[in-house]
């Protein structure tokens, strides 16, 4: 681990801060509320008593949608060179609706900007980067929101003094007027920054700007995503810090050496980060190289690949990282900001974060040192057997917390064996498995937890007061098969469903990644699917833990105790409420924190498959979801944003 001593400073306020000015409590002022990412929100006006009362506020539609297919109404796509119009892109709508500046703000998949009257969702005005709707980088159109940055002293009657910034898959970001949507004129040229000018290496692809930058003071954070499942050689990872004002470059921080970055490359930052202000430290959470799950072309000992790490707010260099995986060979990235919170533990307040894992793990660490609160051990970990490629001997373990899901996987469901005539047993003999960090394999490997395993990129909320933290997370089993170069072009050029082949073009392997589901799409191991639990941060005790949401299949909805896999976070509110979508069942819920029970529920059009914000105005409590879908869930989308509040 890297690390350089740091000074003890105050503890961390509570509030996300902007140019250095906090916002009030009323507000969702960034991508997880807050530059803590704590999804917290101080408002009591709705209560586990009156919960059940919400009703529908104001719903609206962008108009910003696609299933895939034919183009949209009034949009246009060039044939390709045999003459063919190819079908336009599905759209996943991941936004987080934020609110400041007395305006919700959002962006879409069209990569425009929407602001809303925040009491009707009437449309105060729009922006469209025009940008080009091609799924570059991603196999669908993805959008996860906006930022938002203010002057210290705005001036009045001078433009963009307060502004609102949303990036692009044609890695562009643009910079507008909070009030007008106008171009801020002095932001890059003309209201636009062309990130890509700094994609000098392995070029393939452009650096996707699908997450909103991190705002903090007259600072903007930039991650992007690629495209690392498809290549072996990839644009090395890169966080850009930009000028809020004028979109210059302030410092880069690369993850990889530059003597190893030619042969492989990501280990990006595509989530969302985190800020502590106080000691004005930027924390990343780093992803896996390229190609996902092969290694041999480079070496095993990177450090900051597949890591937390601690980045000085000033300068870019390194305070210190935690690798979370070792020679990560699974595409394990970490997903999510980590969340600060300060924990009272054995008599001593110490200033921690959480870092959730695709693995299932709670990392809780010392954020001034990178230290564990709770212990993390090296466990001996299984050998690969591919030709070239050397799998990391051990791999970090935490046992406390206690993981989000079991260390072995659930076993063979035996409805859906039964169902399928014994396919998932005769498929699973076939397999290779030996736990956690079983390496991919020619002949097969089980894989648990998978890449769409554990806690997804909406990580985990926590309370500051209770110390209480809730997270959702995912039970998948996924098979990971390495075909050598020949045989992955065979199957690529048949005629067969090929929707799990990834070329890793460039490298000995191709991948033919599948879920563990029989041929009428059951899955093959047992329920839960997914489930949402609470975790007491003072001693790591797990408080409880419910199977979430409920898979609709075959036009019925399947028994509660079964879960779904689940996309999003939750939001917490003081009055001891958990808001959160992340279903496939297309619904809402608020849960009471102390228990998981869920107190309310409603269906909107999509997957909320987004946090939720939640916010104060003109003295009513609302909670707005965004209801977008994705496609790992259902091919149901849409383009809604809907607020909840309690009737007058």
């Amino acid at each position: 681990m890297w690390r350089r001593s740091r000074p003890l400073f105050v503890c961390l306020a509570l509030g996300a801060v902007v140019g250095g000015s906090a916002y009030a409590e009323d507000g969702w002022s960034t991508f997880n509320g807050d530059l803590a990412a704590q999804k917290y929100s101080p408002l009591t006006q709705i209560t586990p008593e009156n919960v059940g009362r919400l009703k529908v506020a104001w719903r609206t539609h962008t108009g910003d949608v696609s299933s895939g297919g034919p183009p949209p109404t009034g949009m246009h796509m060039k044939p390709d060179a045999s003459g063919k119009v190819p079908d336009f892109p599905a759209t996943v709508w991941s936004a987080t609706p934020l609110f400041v500046n007395d305006t919700v703000y959002l962006g879409t998949p069209f990569y425009r900007i929407f602001a809303l009257e925040p009491d009707t969702g009437k449309v105060k005005w729009t922006y469209d980067t025009k940008s080009t709707l091609e799924a570059l980088t991603q196999p669908d159109l993805k959008n996860r929101g906006v930022a938002y940055w203010q002057a210290d002293a705005p001036v009045a009657g001078h433009a963009c003094q307060k502004r609102v910034y949303i990036g692009t898959m044609d890695a562009r970001l643009h910079g507008v007027d909070a009030d007008t949507g106008a171009p801020c004129a002095d932001f890059g040229t003309n209201g636009v920054v062309d990130i890509n000018q700094w994609n000098t290496q392995n070029a393939k692809w452009p650096l996707s700007i699908l997450q909103p930058p991190t705002v903090f003071e007259d600072y903007l954070f930039i991650g992007w995503a690629g495209k690392d499942w498809a290549e072996s050689q990839d644009s090395p990872g890169a966080i850009y810090a930009l000028d809020a004002r004028t979109g210059a470059l302030r410092w880069t921080f690369h993850s990889l050496p530059p003597e190893i970055a030619p042969k492989t490359g990501t280990a990006n930052v595509w989530a969302s980060m985190s800020v502590d202000r106080e000691r004005r430290i930027l924390y990343i959470p780093v992803s896996s190289p390229s190609p996902n799950f092969f290694g041999g072309a480079y070496p095993t000992d990177l450090p900051i690949v597949t890591s937390v790490t601690a980045l000085d707010i000033g300068t870019g260099k390194v305070i210190w990282s935690r690798q979370l995986v070792h020679h990560d060979i699974w595409d394990l990235d970490t997903n999510a900001a980590p969340t600060l919170v300060d924990i009272s533990k054995d008599g001593k307040t110490i200033p921690a974060l959480v870092q959730t894992s695709k693995q299932g793990f709670l990392y809780v660490l010392d954020r001034t040192t990178g230290e564990p609160v709770y212990p993390i051990e090296e466990r001996p970990a299984p050998a690969s057997t591919v030709p070239g490629e050397t799998a990391a001997p051990t791999q970090p373990y935490v046992a406390l917390p206690k993981s989000v899901i079991d260390d072995e996987w659930p076993g063979i469901f035996d409805l859906a064996d039964y169902a399928s005539l014994g396919y998932c047993r005769k498929t699973l003999k076939t397999l290779r498995y030996e736990g956690r960090f079983t390496p991919p394999s020619l002949e097969g490997s089980l894989i648990y937890p998978a890449t769409i395993g554990g806690t997804e990129w909406g990580g985990g909320a926590v309370d500051p007061r209770t110390q209480i933290f809730v997270v959702n997370s995912s039970s998948a089993v996924q098979i990971y098969q390495l075909l050598a170069r020949s045989d992955y072009d065979k199957a690529a050029s048949g005629g067969s469903e090929t929707g799990g082949l990834f070329p890793m073009s460039g490298g000995p392997y191709g991948l033919n990644l599948t879920t563990f589901l029989n041929p009428i799409g059951m899955p093959c191991w047992k329920p839960p699917y997914g489930t949402i639990a609470a975790y007491d941060l003072k001693t790591g005790e797990r408080l409880w833990n419910k199977p979430f949401g409920q898979i609709q299949k075959w036009g019925f909805y399947m028994p509660e105790s079964w879960g779904t896999i689940t996309i999003g976070g939750p939001a917490l509110t003081a009055s001891g409420l958990i808001f959160i979508g992340a279903s496939m069942d297309s619904m809402v819920r608020a849960l009471d924190a102390k228990t998981g029970e869920v107190l309310w529920k409603a269906l909107v059009s999509a997957p909320a498959v987004a946090l939720p914000a939640i916010y104060q105005y003109k003295g009513k409590q609302y909670v707005v979801f965004t209801a977008g879908g994705n496609s790992i869930l259902t091919p149901k989308v849409s383009d809604e944003i809907v607020a909840f509040a309690l009737p007058d």
